[in-house]
């Protein structure tokens, strides 16, 4: 299971069936306040709507059902699905100046089958869903999300797409592993069986409880104010160069591509574990190295997505349970592979001392003028990975072939997303659409490719002498740019 842009995924055509969900009664009080992460994205949807300017994005998966489809046995997977979730059946409002949200009762909903369209042509299909997903998801409106299927008499195609309000990337993974694992159940007359799945709604009224009466004098903030006073910023930049405008936002580009193969990735993790370091640290300190030689400092400061689904509780859960935190180490010229790997390990250990501190309300309070604004100020430095592997129903990828697709409509800097699954080390960026962007990320990513598969050859960075250059992949047709 990989990420990449939903334009380029080779569906086949079909039929276009959609389940549009309904309430069969009013919804009751919005009686539940909205996390902080949701608050935020809200309020942001809010305001920039109301200027014309419509902020907007979205997180989809899609996977396969092999042999004719049971329509009717998936909707009632795809309804179940829903029900079980709390935070999908939310309708979210401004009351009182504050985010609250009014979760539908489960037994009052119901799915009406929509026929969409038939779609001759596999090159077009992506690109048909990526314009759908954007007309119809809008985070100011309920239902948050698009369900539906593209039928073939052999197999079929199901498709779900979510604002980001309601889940986050990891939450894919969860929803293709129950919506098929019910599926399947129903199809062999069984009810379907599926661990608990606590209400992501539960998750975010704790974390208020515990935060929300902070200030900005809290000790809980002395990790992030240790940061800003060595970097000087709230939020570290990004030491590309990208050609943006201060106070501009640009359309996006989406851009996959192939790090390693799955022999590589292999290796790469075996010279990682043999400093004591996870695959992920190696990578970093990769990206660390890459970014120096690129022009940027020798210290690294960057901001990294965490799961909080750490609570074995939330693990099944559909929600947005992610906190952003800063990671610094030092990747200053002659340190070798672990040495700087070894740095990473530290400076994760370090933020991950302070992973309960929501980025939101860190933000809020240290860097007031900054959180007034809709997007964060300028580029800044960001790093995600995600072992795929480890993932809900990975056992069953091979046969599902689930895959990930996040979309944004503006932005003003940089983010990647690197994925390890069978296949390999990948990578999915949205950046902004400037030349010296495209020119910068081109170089950028080979510089990667040529630095992850060094040390996966020779165990560092340093490429003896009379090393070839390492070798492209294959062409992956995934592997590509979209202008957003």
């Amino acid at each position: 299971m990989r990420q990449f842009p939903l334009e380029m995924h080779q569906v086949a055509p079909g039929r276009l069936v959609e389940w549009r969900l309904r309430s069969t009664t009013a919804p009751g009080a919005a009686d539940r306040r909205a996390s902080f992460n949701q608050d935020k994205h809200f309020t942001v949807a809010e305001e920039s709507r109301a200027d014309g300017d419509r902020v907007a994005s979205w997180v989809a998966v899609t996977f396969e059902v092999d042999g004719v489809l049971d329509e009717p046995l998936l909707a009632r997977a795809l309804l179940g699905f829903v029900q079980r979730h709390e935070v999908l059946r939310c309708e979210f409002l401004r009351l009182a100046g504050e985010v609250s949200c009014a979760p539908l009762p489960a037994g009052e909903l119901a799915l009406d089958a929509v026929e969409v369209a038939a779609h001759g042509s596999a090159g077009r299909l992506g690109a048909f869903l990526s314009e759908r997903f954007q007309r119809s998801i809008d985070t100011l409106s309920w239902p948050l999300f698009v369900m539906g299927a593209v039928v073939r008499p052999e197999s079929s195609t199901v498709y779900l797409a979510f604002d980001h309000i309601v889940c986050d990337g990891m939450s894919m993974p969860v929803v293709a592993h129950q919506v098929l694992t019910a599926y399947e159940a129903l199809v062999r007359g069984e009810e379907p069986e599926l661990p608990p799945a606590p209400s992501y709604l539960d998750f975010a009224d704790e974390q208020r409880r515990r935060y929300l009466s902070i200030d900005a004098d809290d000790a809980r903030l002395g990790y992030w104010k240790s940061f800003i006073e060595r970097g000087g910023e709230f939020f570290p930049r990004c030491p590309l160069d990208l050609g943006v405008e201060p106070g501009r936002m640009y359309p996006i580009v989406n851009e996959a591509s192939w790090l390693l193969d799955a022999a590589e990735a292999e290796v790469f993790e075996k010279v990682c574990r043999e400093t004591g370091a996870k695959p992920f640290m190696g990578l970093l300190a990769s990206v660390a190295v890459c970014l120096r030689e690129a022009g940027g400092p020798g210290v690294y400061r960057g901001f990294m997505p965490v799961s909080e689904r750490g609570r074995e509780k939330w693990t099944d859960s559909v929600g947005w349970f992610v906190n952003t935190l800063p990671i610094e180490f030092d990747a200053s010229p002659g340190k070798d592979f672990a040495q700087v790997v070894a740095g990473v390990g530290e400076g994760f250990r370090e933020m991950m001392r302070h992973l309960d501190v929501p980025f939101v309300r860190a933000w809020e309070l240290l860097a007031p003028e900054e959180f007034a604004l809709r997007s964060w100020p300028y580029a800044v430095n960001f790093f995600s990975y995600i072992d795929m592997r480890r993932c809900p129903g990975a056992e069953r990828h091979e046969e599902w072939r689930p895959t990930t697709h996040v979309w944004s409509a503006t932005g003003n800097g940089t983010c990647s997303w690197f994925q390890r699954d069978a296949d390999g080390l990948h990578m999915n960026s949205l950046y902004v659409d400037t030349p010296a962007a495209r020119r910068t990320m081109d170089d950028f990513q080979e510089a990667l490719r040529r630095t992850v598969q060094c040390v996966a050859r020779t165990g560092g960075f340093r490429r003896p002498v009379g090393l070839t250059a390492p070798r492209r992949p294959e062409p992956d047709p995934r592997a590509a740019r979209v202008r957003g």
